[in-house]
């Protein structure tokens, strides 16, 4: 099975393609490089500027954005497509917009928001974070604890948020508070528009991860903002961040089959040409079925993601499809490039590959828009409700 139909799908994916392979994998020993002195695994500013510019040019902005903002559209099966190649490499470059806060603005956003925020959203004119988890409520937001009071015509945000990406570079931010805790999830959660510079928005500190990616931690004391900043209804911003979390976990499924597609191509290379005591890799069972196991893996994964990205083509919300697609392709990648790095022995250790790096985004992955036991939870509770 495949994910494009069309060949006007198929020629985009090409578009995508090359510029991996043209564009991308060149700059990794630069990005690995910069990592190993500990810079974090990120670009330099010449190379975004110039890899903005030149997806740009090749009609990679907006790839899912509404037609009327300049965008391309894309449905879900094509997106998976271009994701997939995107996560061959360990370049940290997606082009803009980042899917998953554009589908939430998409949800809710009001004509006044859509003009301030979404449509240079949607076009890669501004950049947003989305601030969720705090501390001691990382994997149950609905227990969270920042509150988001109304005084008058404002709302006045207090709290606490940690973990969250891309705070330095962007322009605004998605932020989840509590306007009614006896609630919780249940009606008792909201999502406002913050901008950056907004008094009471405090950056307390920048945390560096595993794999060299960082995130932040934000205070928020007596955080004034109008009441026209509430994104979507009060109380009701838990479902729209729900179905944003989804669009990622989605996303993940298919960055996860490309770095686990490029492992085995790695494996497959090298395998031949390194020899132990007389005989090549590629003869040794343990490496063929490390092999064997991999291809069969990431055959259930692309079904999985097809699957799932046909239904939510066709107007369906998934819940617990998606919870498998975490946890399965978080941990059948892990293993992946786990055996790739066994392969390849001391070379494999080394952050000259980019196996290393590979293998901590992933490992991260297991944590990120939630951890895989609530999943776990979450597909056990659901099979339970549906009964025998």
């Amino acid at each position: 099975m495949e994910f494009l139909q069309s060949e006007e799908h198929r020629m985009i994916r090409d578009v995508v393609i090359r510029f991996v392979n043209e564009d991308l994998m060149p700059l990794e020993a630069d990005v690995l490089a910069r990592e190993a002195r500990g810079e974090g695994l990120t670009l330099s500013p010449e190379h975004e500027d110039l890899l903005n510019r030149k997806s740009q040019a090749l009609g990679l902005w907006g790839l899912d954005s509404p037609e009327e903002f300049g965008g391309s559209d894309l449905p879900p099966d094509v997106m998976l497509a271009i994701h997939i190649e995107l996560g061959k490499t360990i370049t940290p470059y997606k082009p803009l917009p980042d899917s998953p806060n554009l589908a939430m603005l998409m949800m809710t956003a009001t004509p006044e928001q859509r003009k301030k925020y979404l449509e240079p959203y949607a076009r890669g004119e501004k950049k947003s974070f989305i601030a969720i988890s705090e501390p001691g409520a990382g994997g149950d937001p609905s227990a969270m604890s920042t509150t988001a009071r109304r005084d008058g015509d404002d709302y006045v945000i207090n709290g606490r948020k940690i973990w969250i990406s891309r705070v330095p570079e962007s322009d605004f931010g998605i932020v989840m508070a509590a306007t009614d805790k006896g609630k919780g999830s249940k009606g008792g959660i909201s999502a406002f528009l913050v901008d950056k510079g907004t008094p009471g928005f405090n950056y307390v500190r920048k945390i560096p991860m595993i794999g060299g990616a960082y995130t932040s931690e934000l205070l928020f004391e007596e955080c004034r903002i109008p009441a026209s900043q509430m994104l979507g209804q009060e109380g009701q911003g838990y479902g729209p961040m729900q179905q944003r979390l989804s669009v990622r976990r989605l996303q993940l499924g298919a960055w996860c089959l490309g770095m686990a597609e490029r492992a085995i191509s790695m494996m497959v290379d090298h395998a031949p040409q390194r020899k132990t005591f007389g005989v090549p890799l590629s003869e040794r069972q343990a490496v063929q079925w490390w092999i064997a196991d991999g291809v069969m893996q990431m055959h259930a994964l692309r079904l999985m993601l097809i699957d799932a990205a046909t239904r939510i083509k066709n107007g369906e919300r998934l819940k617990s499809e998606l919870s498998m697609i975490k946890i399965y392709a978080t941990e059948m990648s892990a293993t992946i490039v786990d055996n790739a790095m066994q392969c390849f022995g001391a070379m494999g250790m080394t952050k000259e590959l980019p196996l290393q790096a590979m293998a901590n985004r992933i490992r991260v992955w297991r944590i990120l828009e939630g951890p895989s036991e609530v999943h776990r939870m979450l597909i056990a509770r659901n099979r339970l409700r549906a009964g025998p």
